[in-house]
């Protein structure tokens, strides 16, 4: 657990900071009406998987050790980091209008496992304040390092805090702007021809592999706590 934060919080490196720089300079020749169409795609989009009945399939998990969470954990991922990979592998190689396509199956694929890991630890994903720290678990997945920071601080001792009890207040433009910064670069990639099927399946496994492992170690995080 200690690694892990030490490698949550650690501050951006000098390739961190030119990519961001990089994305910057884009989002800034990107005119506000789609920055905020976008923000209100994205934030329609996950209030549906958040809400969506079909999405809470499995009972929490009662009365398992921390280990055998572990490894149904570990298991879950895989098979979802291989649908993830054969997900991309065809978007990437069926050219710009499968590309697009990706990303709300990707983001799918993503939501539903961090309820399946959810349940896995023994948590009601039914609960609005347990569907917020799975929100919450992504970000802290994709996003830079100072937004990383502060969702971290957020998700320390959640059990011992209230939470809202709707939408509300969350900061959907954060949300989209550090997702999007996040996998931009690499999933642009996934338009190249020729090389756009494996770089799309290596760049979804490798996806779901980070959300899997922040999920894991988050879920840990509240085991563990006092």
């Amino acid at each position: 657990m200690a690694r892990w934060r030490a490698r949550v919080l650690k501050p951006p490196g000098p390739l961190d900071v030119a990519a961001r720089g990089l994305q910057g300079q884009i989002n800034r020749m990107i005119p506000e009406r789609v920055h905020a169409a976008v923000t209100t795609v994205m934030e329609g989009l996950t209030r549906t998987l958040l809400t969506g009945a079909d999405l809470t399939t499995a009972a929490a998990l009662r009365d398992a050790p921390l280990k055998e969470r572990d490894r149904r954990a570990w298991a879950a991922i895989d098979g979802y980091r291989a649908t993830a990979a054969v997900e991309g592998g065809v978007a990437g190689a069926g050219g710009f209008w499968l590309a697009v396509a990706d990303f709300p199956a990707l983001l799918t694929i993503k939501i539903k496992l961090l309820f399946d890991l959810a349940a896995l630890y023994g948590h009601e994903a039914e609960t609005f304040s347990e569907r917020l720290y799975i929100l919450a678990l992504f970000q802290l997945a994709f996003s830079g390092a100072e937004h990383r920071a502060k969702v971290f601080e957020g998700l320390e001792a959640w059990d011992a805090r209230a939470h809202p009890a709707d939408f509300a207040h969350f900061d959907w433009r954060s949300f989209q702007r550090e997702y999007r910064d996040y996998i931009d670069l690499a999933k642009l990639a996934q338009l190249i021809p020729v090389v756009g099927a494996p770089i799309g399946a290596v760049v979804n496994w490798r996806l779901l592999e980070r959300l899997g492992e922040t999920a894991v170690n988050g879920y840990r995080m509240r085991h563990l706590a006092p």
